[in-house]
């Protein structure tokens, strides 16, 4: 394989590990609705703004959010709206590998 072709799988394994975090997946499922500060989605999540501040610094150095300043706000959104997209498609694999056990289970089972 070729080197360029090593980085890139590098690239994209580093991607995938920021969407790796369950708190990272409902900040991005809250940003597809529009912008949001980070108090905004502090409560939506229920955690203290200074984990969500962090959760949104790993996703900004990833190039998933970006963020603008209003004032003394600051409003974060996606990058690109592939990105919900990529998380639609993973959620769906996930429901249909769900499904499919749930049937293997009741097989199984019967």
């Amino acid at each position: 394989m070729a080197q360029r072709n090593i980085e890139l799988y590098s690239l994209k394994a580093e991607l995938c590990r920021t969407f790796a975090d369950a708190k990272r997946l409902v900040i991005i499922d809250e940003l597809r609705e529009g912008e949001k500060t980070v108090g905004e989605l502090a409560r939506v999540l229920e955690l203290p703004q200074a984990v969500v501040s962090r959760h949104l610094a790993v996703l900004r150095d990833k190039g998933v959010v970006k963020y603008r300043r209003q004032g003394t706000s600051v409003y974060y959104s996606l990058t690109d709206p592939k990105i919900g997209e990529a998380c639609d498609m993973v959620h769906q694999i996930l429901l249909n590998q769900i499904e499919k056990n749930k049937q293997l289970a009741e097989r199984l089972g019967a």
